[in-house]
């Protein structure tokens, strides 16, 4: 009892007052500086307090990194993080915490005891865009500031459309969605959906405070936008000099420019996870995270 207390009164004075989208611009602009005095500080500051591993990095040396931001979304050797190679297990996309992991119910996902929060509010208030996932499967990724923080496919997939969804920027650490209704589904965030042979899937990108910036390969830097309306990209209407993009497993797809939430998401019967991840597992980028099942499978 005394700890939730103590959870509820720390994120009520530290982060609902606090103007969540102008510290996340102030952090932007920080984290871009190329001083090399300033970077260098910060980049040391960040290894030793949050141990970070620069031996698997792929530039072990920081005077490679011309910004704290080109370090915090560093790349690691191929070697560091091999990828699963059966014909249909999923690859975890991130490195991170698995927060929690199931059965989305009558379109309801859980987020911690006492709080679920609604699919089709998460994919943006869109029905038809939510609609494969109501009886389907999620699995919710946080990202820690030591993590990888960059993104790779759990599956082959071809793009269908890209929305993002204007919010709030709570922090998502396990301490806040325990006492945030709703948290991922009020953040902003970026929806990737893809068609795959195991049917649709979407990878939500949730940002949260100081991950004001989120990055997709085929795009370039979509976080921050203006304004508060929900956009949308729709790329199945392609033409000879603009074909559909298909990634592989494990190819990147995009990347956080601090900690923050990957959401997988799959349709009914499409995936079993694998039964050694539980909540609080901690997954690297590559691992087993389940297999999938082809449609043919199930149709």
């Amino acid at each position: 009892m005394l700890n939730k207390l103590k959870d509820v009164v720390i994120t009520l004075l530290a982060q609902y007052p606090w103007p969540h989208h102008a510290l996340s611009r102030g952090v932007h602009a920080l984290t871009r500086i190329k001083l090399r005095p300033i970077k260098a500080w910060l980049i040391r500051r960040a290894i030793k307090s949050f141990k970070i591993d620069m031996s698997i990095a792929q530039h072990s040396n920081i005077e490679r990194y011309e910004s704290f931001n080109h370090f915090f979304t560093r790349g690691l050797k191929p070697e560091a993080r091999p990828i699963v190679q059966g014909e249909h297990e999923l690859a975890s996309p991130v490195d991170g915490l698995v927060s929690q992991l199931g059965k989305i119910t009558q379109g309801k996902i859980f987020q911690a005891k006492n709080h679920n929060f609604d699919v089709t509010t998460l994919l943006g208030g869109s029905g038809q865009r939510a609609a494969p996932f109501i009886n389907g499967y999620f699995n919710n990724i946080y990202l820690s500031p030591r993590d990888y923080h960059r993104i790779h496919m759990p599956c082959t997939g071809t793009l269908k459309e890209m929305v993002h969804v204007p919010g709030r920027l709570f922090s998502v650490s396990p301490r806040t969605t325990r006492v945030v209704p709703g948290l991922c589904a009020r953040n902003e965030r970026v929806i990737a959906l893809f068609d795959t042979e195991y049917g649709p899937m979407a990878m939500v990108l949730v940002g949260a405070i100081f991950v004001g910036s989120i990055d997709t390969v085929w795009s370039g830097n979509v976080t921050p936008r203006p304004g508060n309306l929900v956009q949308r990209w729709d790329y199945t209407l392609s033409h000879k000099d603009n074909p559909p993009l298909t990634l592989q497993r494990g190819a990147e797809m995009g990347r956080f420019n601090m900690g923050s939430t990957v959401i997988l998401l799959f349709g009914d019967q499409a995936v079993s996870w694998d039964a050694a991840i539980q909540p609080e597992s901690f997954v690297q980028m590559g691992q087993l995270l389940g297999i999938a099942h082809s449609k043919k499978t199930f149709s």
